[in-house]
């Protein structure tokens, strides 16, 4: 989310002020920090939600890079990579999800591992309903000596020794690891998909000063859509199809809303998105929430997907960040045989 990035100002900042900000508890200011997301966001299925696990009839692996406001000193870059295979005879589907979101010049960043389970049935001859899990190990580190301090600047431009050094080497802490865990469930039929998530049901403390709390506040998200086909198969793979899809998330007291259209036409696919919900004020600023355009292409194969996307700010920052870069590449292999093929997702990748 945008509210995310703006909390991250790592340097020109009063070094108690900074701290405050990084390593919230009572008493302090409260870190108002979002999940990093993906603009490609069914193009990184299982961070989405676990049920996506399983999601293709075989094996896929899927790489996501993003890239946000390069124009910004210490760029806000979030990395991840799953694995996740579908078993024919158990109706079931496993992932591997890894993740790094890195945030400004002190290099505050997020590191995760994340182990997905999900179970596939038919509601009925049209509804698949997947329910599934997830459980993960996370660790917060940041460089407190990257970090530039109030009391180290002058007119000159030198810096002199920060006198808030023995404050950081007595009371907080480089790193703090925690569990978490999250749940989902989804129904699909063969051109419609609904579905819900909760992540961070164990909301684990992040803080990074002795006996402090910062609790991960939990974050809800539903997402949708409908996908039209003509031409082409029945399956629609050398067809047309248009896809309107939707995402929305609430963490904390922040909402968020991606919106869009994809067309779609072997091997070429488009996509634009709206970022944004305009009719409610952010409630931080008293702000609209419009946020970004996002323009998507896409190249497929029979097994391998490849997609870029320019996020377009269209906030009060729009001559500040210089956009957003995001690249997805998805491999699918060792597919099942097509008797034992599954009802396969309609979400475009």
């Amino acid at each position: 989310m945008e509210n995310r990035r703006k909390t991250y100002r790592l340097s020109l900042i009063p070094g108690i002020i900074l701290l405050a900000l990084m390593v919230s508890g009572p008493g302090v200011v409260p870190l108002k920090a979002q999940d990093p997301q993906f603009s490609q966001f069914y193009a990184a299925p299982l961070y989405i939600a676990p049920s996506f696990a399983g999601g293709t009839d075989g094996s896929r692996v899927v790489m996501n890079y993003r890239n946000q406001w390069p124009s910004i000193p210490g760029a806000f870059v979030t990395y991840a990579f799953s694995f996740d295979h579908y078993f024919h005879n158990y109706n079931s589907g496993v992932g591997l999800l890894i993740g790094r979101d890195q945030a400004g010049t002190g290099r505050l960043a997020n590191n995760s591992a994340s182990l997905l389970y999900s179970y596939n049935f038919q509601l009925d001859h049209r509804w698949t309903m997947r329910p599934g899990v997830s459980f993960s190990y996370a660790e917060r580190t940041i460089d407190f000596y990257r970090l530039t301090f109030g009391d180290q600047l002058q007119l000159n431009g030198t810096h002199n020794q920060s006198t808030f050094n023995p404050l950081i080497n007595d009371f907080a802490m480089d790193r703090v690891g925690y569990f978490d865990a999250a749940t989902s469930v989804m129904a699909y039929s063969s051109n419609a998909w609904v579905g819900v998530t909760v992540d961070h049901l164990m909301r684990p403390n992040q803080s990074m000063i002795d006996e402090q709390k910062s609790r991960v506040p939990m974050k809800y998200s539903l997402f949708g859509g409908y996908r039209f086909d003509y031409g082409g198969s029945l399956m629609g793979d050398m067809g047309e199809s248009i896809s309107l899809a939707a995402l929305y998330r609430n963490q904390g007291k922040f909402n968020q809303l991606d919106a869009g259209v994809y067309w779609s036409k072997h091997p070429i696919s488009i996509g634009l998105l709206y970022r944004g919900i305009p009719i409610f004020n952010n409630h931080v600023h008293g702000l609209f929430n419009n946020d970004a355009l996002v323009a998507m292409v896409g190249l497929r194969t029979k097994d391998f997907r490849i997609g870029y996307s320019y996020d377009m700010t269209i906030s009060r920052l729009i001559n500040s960040t210089g956009g957003s870069h995001e690249i997805s590449l998805i491999y699918h292999f060792n597919q099942g045989p097509p008797n034992k093929k599954p009802k396969m997702l309609p979400c475009p990748d």
